[in-house]
């Protein structure tokens, strides 16, 4: 950190203050020492107490140093505070006195204080310049991060449906005479299936890019808990027939500040990870918890559950490495980013965890003030 400090002040050093920068320096300083000497000729007059005068041109100073910008207009005004203390409301007024028994100490005590003071705060405001760049910088680098987990998974998920749409194409082409009407079928079946894929995914892209780059700012209405997640899995019922999904909602009606459509594309996404992934003939199932000022979706599956080591990094982006006895040709590298990225814009969390019998995907959204309402 100091290094940092280091170079942020070598930077102001070397670069001169812009023109309009420098004017709103002295505006400041001029209409704050001005209403300072207003209110401590008030406080004068009725109390006839300098320490009370000398206390007020000390937050001036603060006030200065804490909004100006660099060092000199601080100091500047700790050494005109002074001089307003001793030439306006130290007797003889209107003259300067330096004569008085203990008056130089109190006086260069006071431009020591008051300039110490400006020096601490313009080094503080300097250090939160600092903290507000490094943390713009993480940022970045976090971003950058994640193009780069999602080039990954982009070239994992799109290479393996268009191989198999390319393969079963060329088979189609080349032995179509001796193909029966059922191989026929299932290959332009697969050929459907994976294209239905990349659509979707393609949604996921669009999705993602929008709420990154804030070209689609989130719509939140209050909607019914129920309503979306029974859309979310007729959808999702609509795309993949022979799953089977058991769903469990509590009676009361949830209220919840949302995105509707987003929200239902990560519990299709979710659903999705959990059929292709989960590689198991038992349901799928989606529980709704209310915690504290939460609320708490959770999607279970029975496969083979998450490598411990991918728990943390699931979300980022990276293709992950289908089961053996799973479908092969899906990814859900970005899949799982969208969700976390349309989660965290609704400020909400995400999780992944394992249990005894396969894999738990848990995500929370906030709550109205209202939590619940009872039917």
């Amino acid at each position: 950190m100091h290094n940092l400090v280091s170079v942020f002040q070598k930077k102001e050093k070397s670069e001169p203050m812009p023109r309009h920068m420098l004017i709103k320096n002295i505006i400041l300083t001029v209409a704050v020492l001005s209403i300072s000497t207003l209110l401590a000729i008030l406080f004068f007059y009725f109390g006839k107490n300098t320490t009370s005068v000398a206390i007020i041109y000390i937050l001036a100073v603060v006030f200065i140093s804490r909004y100006s910008n660099g060092y000199i207009p601080g100091i500047i005004s700790s050494f005109i505070g002074v001089i307003c203390v001793n030439y306006v409301f130290t007797y003889p007024f209107m003259k300067f006195n330096f004569t008085m028994d203990g008056y130089p100490i109190t006086f260069l005590g006071m431009i020591f204080i008051s300039s110490l003071i400006s020096t601490m705060t313009s080094h503080l405001k300097l250090q939160n310049c600092m903290i507000q760049e490094r943390e713009k910088l993480l940022a970045e680098a976090e971003k950058e991060t994640m193009r780069a987990n999602l080039l990954r998974a982009i070239s994992h998920d799109l290479r393996t449906p268009l191989t198999g749409m390319i393969g079963a194409c060329s088979t189609y082409l080349d032995t179509q005479d001796s193909l029966s009407k059922k191989e026929q079928t299932e290959l332009i079946q697969n050929v459907y299936d994976d294209a239905n894929w990349l659509l979707n995914m393609v949604e996921n892209l669009l999705t993602i890019t929008r709420i990154s780059t804030n070209d689609t700012p989130l719509h939140k209405t209050s909607e019914l808990l129920e309503e979306v997640i029974s859309e979310a899995v007729l959808r999702f019922r609509k795309r993949i027939p022979d799953a089977d999904i058991q769903v469990q909602i509590p009676e009361d009606f949830i209220i919840i500040p949302m995105d509707a459509t987003l929200i239902e594309q990560v519990v299709i996404n979710l659903l999705e990870n959990a059929y292709y992934h989960g590689a198991s003939e038992h349901p799928i199932s989606l529980t709704v918890t209310v915690k504290n000022s939460s609320v708490c979706i959770q999607i279970r599956d029975s496969g083979q559950g998450i490598p411990i080591d991918k728990l943390e990094t699931i979300f980022d982006g990276s293709p992950s490495t289908p089961s053996q006895s799973g479908d092969s040709r899906k990814g859900m590298g970005i899949g799982l980013t969208i969700c976390r990225t349309i989660i965290t814009a609704h400020g909400g969390s995400i999780y992944a965890s394992n249990h005894e019998n396969g894999a738990d995907i848990t995500f929370c959204l906030p709550l109205n003030e209202e939590k619940t309402i009872e039917p």
